[in-house]
């Protein structure tokens, strides 16, 4: 009987030291997407008060490149300042791919709009010059709605015909009184850069984008893969100088 004590208190004793809670080992992972070759890179400025529309819009057209075939497709990815989760205006939370300390080289520039880009966002130096870098590397830089501020910031918009969201036609003019901007059209390309409205018409301006890389019938397909038709002729557009 005592050894068949000792025998069960020994096997209770072991059960209890294998259930002792271990101290968690947390990996870090990234957050960087896998990037294709031979592909054009694609970044998305994103922070705190981005809106929706004119950052979804763009990427949707955009990341659908990589279901077609024999064309050059787009890497998709978002940067921000940091890492830190980033809140947009309607108050979904993303966490940006990269920083502006890590992003990869960066073939199309996509600034969509965000809360502050006619106030605060222009006077982050750290903001400003990073687009104005990036920018100018780019062979591509798009702005959606108010992003045609933080460009103009820039100076990126300097020698170039824009456009911005409508109401605030007036206040780009009279906050950067030397650029030439238009109104009553959906968006604008002069050289590399093209500027749109934003709003929905930011599918029109990247399906343009595309018809410019792509031509247009991979443009319609790219847009009929979301339910959207192509036709530049019926859109009201600027196009002063194409690269």
């Amino acid at each position: 009987m005592k050894k068949s004590f000792i025998l069960a208190l020994s096997i209770i004793i072991i059960s209890c030291n294998n259930n002792i809670t271990q101290p968690s080992v947390v990996v870090e992972q990234s957050t960087a997407p896998v990037l294709i070759e031979n592909a054009y890179n694609v970044g998305f400025l994103v922070m705190d008060g981005t809106f929706n529309t004119e950052l979804t819009a763009p990427y949707d057209i955009f990341q659908h490149t990589r279901f077609r075939e024999s064309v050059k497709p787009m890497n998709t990815f978002t940067v921000a300042p940091s890492h830190e989760m980033i809140t947009t205006f309607e108050g979904l939370r993303l966490t940006p791919d990269y920083s502006f300390e890590d992003a990869p080289r960066i073939d199309i520039l996509v600034v969509p709009s965000a809360e502050h880009h006619l106030d605060t966002d222009l006077e982050n130096a750290e903001l400003i010059e990073w687009v104005s870098t990036t920018g100018e590397q780019a062979t591509y830089v798009t702005s959606h709605c108010d992003g045609a501020f933080i460009l103009a910031q820039a100076g990126l918009l300097d020698d170039v015909v824009s456009t911005t969201f409508p109401s605030d036609i007036e206040a780009m003019k009279k906050r950067f009184p030397q650029l030439d901007v238009r109104e009553n059209v959906w968006f604008v390309h002069d050289g590399k850069v093209i500027t749109s409205a934003g709003g929905a018409r930011s599918f029109e301006a990247a399906m343009y984008l595309c018809d410019v890389l792509y031509g247009p019938v991979i443009t319609n397909e790219l847009a009929g893969g979301l339910v959207l038709e192509y036709n530049l002729a019926s859109y009201p557009h600027l196009i002063i100088n194409q690269d």
